[in-house]
């Protein structure tokens, strides 16, 4: 299937920044009106520093903390040569390609752009999918390069961030200066507002990502059914991995095809991912498409 450019995914990132900014300037008012001496420039020098860190470096970062390693195409040949032809059909250039050491079976792009990316699997999913389904992981993870998902994400976590740094120290703050504990406290139970509104607009749009991925998936592949059956293995791979496991490659959920971890109900609102029941569903609609019934 040709690629197709998603309109929607282009309206909501717009919509979502939009929103942040407002978000964020309201943020910036409060706090210059309780602290004119303040500094919000050093602040925002500060957390801009972090993003730039983040942006630039997320790959390496991402790497670090997961312990996947990149490997050579004498390696893993037939991985190797699965990325390239995948590439090929995506018009990409080809990534980057690691391997992660790990028993719970998962998959994820970093890098800051196309030229720049890094596609990682672990070895537990080489095991897992048979060659369909593994194409149709890693045209997953191609998607969110080709889509820029990493620049997006981390400019729009940047209001986030300030909120989140203000939110932590203001209450310190506050219990060593009780004279002016008031606005402190003010702009701490603002700042909580603004990390809440901000982290829900932020997750929401890291949802909307993934089915986004997901039909870039199956543009790449043509075969969404691939990619339904690997999810189902992946998450029902995931009930039999030990809850340690899971903990200790926790921190990069927002990465994988399939969070190691999970929340239900209200936590769904702060997920990265949605349910993996909407996603099958997502797909099979396409699937119906594609095969015109």
């Amino acid at each position: 299937m040709k690629w197709k450019r998603d309109f929607g995914l282009t309206l909501r990132s717009l919509l979502t920044g939009f929103l942040l900014l407002i978000v964020y300037l309201i943020f910036l008012s409060v706090l210059s009106v309780l602290f004119p001496e303040l500094g919000v420039s050093g602040m925002f020098l500060i957390v801009g520093l972090f993003a730039f860190v983040q942006y630039f470096f997320s790959d390496k970062l991402v790497l670090w903390s997961t312990g996947a390693r990149i490997v050579e195409e004498v390696e893993y040949p037939e991985l190797h040569a699965m990325v390239e032809r995948l590439c090929a059909e995506a018009d990409l250039p080809k990534p980057r390609v690691a391997v992660m050491q790990s028993p719970v079976p998962n998959a994820f792009a970093t890098g800051r752009g196309p030229s720049s990316a890094v596609v990682a699997v672990t070895d537990s999913i080489l095991r897992l999918l048979d060659k369909d389904e593994l194409e149709a992981v890693i045209a997953h993870e191609l998607s969110h390069v080709k889509n820029r998902d990493v620049l997006t994400m981390t400019v729009a976590s940047f209001v986030s961030m300030l909120a989140f740094l203000v939110m932590r120290y203001a209450i310190f703050f506050s219990l060593g200066n009780r004279r002016d504990s008031g606005p402190i406290m003010l702009a701490w139970i603002v700042s909580i507002l603004v990390w809440i509104v901000s982290t829900l607009l932020i997750r929401t749009l890291s949802r909307y990502r993934e089915f986004a991925a997901d039909r870039g998936s199956a543009y790449i592949t043509g075969n969404p059914r691939a990619l339904i059956s690997g999810l189902y293995k992946i998450s029902g791979r995931m009930d039999h991995i030990p809850a340690k496991k899971k903990q200790e490659i926790e921190g990069a959920n927002a990465f994988f095809i399939i969070p190691a971890l999970s929340g239900q109900t209200l936590m769904e609102l702060f997920s990265t991912h949605p349910p993996l029941e909407k996603r099958i569903a997502a797909l099979e609609e396409l699937e119906a498409e594609i095969r015109g019934y």
